[in-house]
């Protein structure tokens, strides 16, 4: 299910979004929810990543320790 939402954008980006849309026969729906969509992940690896780092129990590797076991 769908739901609208309405955003404001800077013209400059609208005009740009627009352009994209057209240049890629998609729609600037398309695009600004994949741009969402990566936005979002991106936040939420992120916070993983806090969290881990903030772990006391999770141990940190040394990067020579690390190529070693990646076979680098």
């Amino acid at each position: 299910m769908s739901v609208a939402v309405s955003v404001r954008i800077p013209k400059k980006m609208a005009n740009w979004l627009a352009k994209l849309a057209n240049n890629t026969e998609r729609s600037r729906s398309y695009h600004v929810q994949r741009a969402l969509e990566e936005y979002m992940e991106d936040c939420a690896d992120l916070q993983i990543a806090l969290e881990r780092l903030r772990d006391p129990h999770d141990r940190l590797i040394p990067s020579k320790e690390f190529k070693k076991k990646l076979g680098l």
